[in-house]
């Protein structure tokens, strides 16, 4: 994923993390490197902001939390330009990006671009952006808010969901794209 984004938020080099311990410094590149090594998937997650333009970015802090009641979450840096849309929409759409979809997630990690234009997708509930081509989505209400750190983390309850289990996943691990043939 792009880290031209402000929504991407790389630590520089060698910059001190704060730790519960402050005697125990922390290296955020090195904490950041280390984060990487556990692979994860792709995400385009989407909302409407408040004058009903489509906003949207990519992710890969998409989690499952609980199946009763069924609910994920994904965290957004408090530094975003697109905080308080996604704060403020009823819904949000978590687009499960497929192997083929890298352009899409490169797309949604780079600013400033219109990163709708010419893309194919339909709104979903509360008007958030369905792409199409994913192999999954889940259609989700803007449940919880929840300071994180340097992130506000949102709980959202699932109102819907699919899937197109013929389509594999796109996988990050290492800094870069993966697919599952590669691991």
């Amino acid at each position: 994923m792009s880290q031209s984004s402000p929504d991407c938020m790389a630590p520089p080099t060698a910059v001190q993390c704060t730790s519960s311990d402050p005697s125990i410094p922390l290296d955020c590149r090195a904490l950041r490197n280390t984060l990487g090594r556990f692979a994860t998937g792709v995400a385009v997650v989407t909302a409407v902001d408040p004058d009903g333009h489509p906003v949207g970015l990519t992710v890969n802090s998409f989690a499952a939390v609980s199946l009763n009641p069924p609910l994920v979450l994904w965290s957004l840096a408090n530094a975003s330009g697109h905080l308080e849309a996604f704060r403020r929409a009823s819904h949000h759409c978590i687009n499960i990006l497929a192997a083929d979809q890298e352009d899409i997630s490169n797309r949604f990690a780079t600013w400033p671009v219109d990163r709708f234009a010419g893309l194919a997708w339909h709104p979903g509930l509360g008007g958030a952006p369905r792409l199409d081509g994913c192999c999954a989505h889940f259609e989700v209400r803007n449940d919880i808010q929840h300071p994180g750190g340097d992130h506000l983390i949102f709980i959202l309850r699932v109102e819907g969901f699919d899937e197109a289990p013929e389509r594999a996943p796109l996988v990050f691990h290492g800094g870069r794209y993966r697919h599952l043939a590669d691991l």
